[in-house]
């Protein structure tokens, strides 16, 4: 599997040290918000699993996790394809009146994704909504798109591991690498 990876972008000690740092970043923004000290972690299945559970494990807040299953990379598609929210999957209350919200999702690309996600949360009524991404895609829609917290803002090329796949692999690659163009085009 690793001899589909062209290079790799972020290896896992890269990885572990900026989840590290960026928690604490996170717990002294959320500290500076009046409310009970509580969060309500809304991360979007399935590429965001691994960044999310090593985060949770560095946040020292009281909190409540509701997962939200969006799909906008279907099968081997490189480019996201749309948003769709699956409500079979969303665990997200209705009401998220007087709660202070951490979205968390792997990558920004589009933005399409974080776009459509923070819409609806906020029609829920938040107290505070935050955005966090592991990466964030150098290209102009993504770096435009207002987000909180960015772990590692990455080249415009398709990348897996760490979570990200193609087609429902490589998510367990413990480093970020970009696929060798002659594996996505074996899967065209």
């Amino acid at each position: 599997m690793n001899d589909d990876i062209e290079k790799v972008l972020i290896t896992r000690q890269q990885i572990a040290q900026r989840i590290e740092a960026l928690a604490q970043e996170v717990t002294a923004d959320l500290a500076k918000i009046d409310h009970d000290g509580e969060v309500t972690l809304v991360p979007i299945l399935t590429g965001s699993i691994i960044f999310v559970a090593d985060m949770i494990r560095c946040l020292p807040q009281r909190m409540q996790i509701h997962l939200m299953s969006v799909s906008s990379y279907p099968g081997t598609a490189t480019t996201s394809q749309g948003v769709k929210i699956e409500n079979a999957l969303n665990t997200v209350p209705q009401d998220l009146t007087g709660r202070v919200v951490l979205l968390m999702d792997d990558i920004l690309d589009s933005g399409n994704t974080f776009r459509a996600v923070t819409e609806e949360l906020k029609k829920r009524n938040p107290l505070a909504l935050k955005t966090c991404t592991l990466l964030r895609k150098q290209r102009p829609e993504a770096m435009s798109f207002p987000i909180d917290y960015v772990a590692f803002d990455i080249p415009d090329e398709f990348v897996v591991g760490y979570g990200l796949d193609f087609d429902d692999y490589y998510r367990n690659l413990p480093e970020i690498g970009v696929l060798k163009k002659s594996v996505i085009e074996q899967h065209a």
